[in-house]
């Protein structure tokens, strides 16, 4: 948990916590390194059901990270009342995850959709774009994941930046 409440931080938070949030958790460090910022913001992961709690992301989820220079690390954890005031920003890979989190308690200021951080997310038309789950399907649900992520980051950043 971020120990300086002047740092800056992010929660991302899916169904278990061994897909996509943690690979979230992956990329956004991998882009503060990238960025020259490590250390300078708290970055955790988190599901929504503690089914997976205290294991390692699916095998699949960091193979697909570790091919594009993600380290995976995370040990799945599910998320608390106490992350609402700890973290600056939460973020919900879909919209399902959203509706737990607010009915968590999570303050809908500081909680959004990952999908309103995409580049081609219209504000005024569209409805932000899910995360999709990829546990049943494919190896080409974990990259289109990894795809999504990667292009959000630099925007979670200005996010956190600006208006945190």
């Amino acid at each position: 948990m971020p120990t300086d409440p002047a740092t800056p931080s992010v929660l991302f938070v899916c169904l278990g916590n061994i897909c996509r949030s943690p690979a979230a958790e992956a990329v956004f460090n991998t882009h503060l390194a990238a960025q020259g910022l490590t250390g300078r913001f708290f970055v955790d992961s988190a599901g929504t059901i503690n089914h997976h709690a205290g294991g390692p992301a699916d095998g699949r989820m960091r193979d697909a990270s570790d091919a594009r220079g993600h380290a995976l690390t995370s040990i799945a954890r599910q998320v608390t009342p106490a992350d609402f005031g700890r973290f600056n920003l939460v973020v919900a890979m879909d919209h399902s995850n959203l509706d737990d989190l607010m009915n968590a308690g999570a303050d809908p200021d500081r909680t959004r959709l990952l999908g309103t951080f995409l580049p081609d997310h219209d504000h005024d038309v569209d409805t932000p774009q899910d995360v999709p789950d990829p546990y049943y399907g494919g190896a080409q649900g974990f990259e289109t994941v990894l795809d999504m992520l990667e292009a959000a980051a630099p925007t979670v950043l200005s996010a956190l930046q600006n208006d945190f």
